[in-house]
């Protein structure tokens, strides 16, 4: 049997500082990942179109902002209004005729939460869902090379190798429970996209290739034209 003598003590005390202080550190971090939704968060929401803006990456602002990394979105703030409304604007917003997009995430109107939404084309119907603090579990199956576009990147697109099915965990709207679904096909595509706004990626970073698609870049210019697309002074 070892004595244990005052260095001996000493060591064992600074362990169960740093133990102390990892968990401390750790349970931080984990009330970082679900912060409630702050003022500016609040305010952007209530006080944009129904139809809200999307960042694009040609305004350096909008840019900086699409390349942070989300927070995930607090259990009692699903039950509150401006979750509702955040919910809401978005589903509008990626079925706008002037955006037509099959989906969305919350850095792309502005909101650095883990919220998207995706057009469900694995459905009947392809309805367009919610789905807050998702997050990707895993990725299996074959990769393949297609082509893919983005709303905050207008009017590029590229060929991007993703993996035909995933594993999803997300928290559901009304029990507030963790929810596991398996997606496969071309919305499981789309959710590969989607999650990746979520830690600031965008597809040019995956891409094998990048090109200007005309067709798009002709309607998106008549459409500026009428005065779609401005940048609203909420976001400043």
């Amino acid at each position: 049997m070892i004595k244990k003598t005052p260095r001996t003590i000493e060591g064992v005390v600074l362990i169960l500082a740093l133990v102390i202080c990892t968990f401390m550190s750790f349970s931080d971090a984990k009330k970082q990942k679900s912060l409630s939704l702050s003022y500016a968060e609040k305010t952007l929401i209530d006080g944009s179109d129904s139809v809200m803006y999307v960042l694009n990456v040609a305004n350096s602002e909008d840019s900086v902002m699409l390349r942070e990394p989300c927070l995930e979105i607090a259990a009692k703030d699903m039950r509150d209004w401006p979750y509702r409304l955040l919910r809401d604007k978005m589903l509008a917003t990626v079925q706008a005729p002037e955006q037509g997009g099959v989906g969305i995430a919350g850095p792309q109107v502005g909101i650095p939460r883990r919220i998207i939404v995706v057009c469900r084309m694995d459905k009947p119907g392809e309805p367009y869902e919610v789905y807050p603090n998702v997050r990707i579990d895993s990725l299996y199956g074959n990769v393949e090379h297609g082509p893919e576009g983005c709303l905050s990147i207008p009017p590029y697109r590229g060929i991007v190798p993703r993996y035909d099915s995933v594993i999803i965990t997300y928290t559901d709207e009304n029990t507030l429970l963790p929810v596991r679904d398996t997606i496969s096909g071309y919305t499981a595509i789309i959710f590969q996209h989607e999650c990746d706004h979520l830690d600031g990626i965008l597809f040019p970073d995956r891409a094998d290739t990048v090109y200007v698609n005309e067709a798009w870049k002709a309607e998106r210019d008549s459409l500026s034209a009428l005065g779609y697309y401005s940048r609203p002074s909420t976001l400043d």
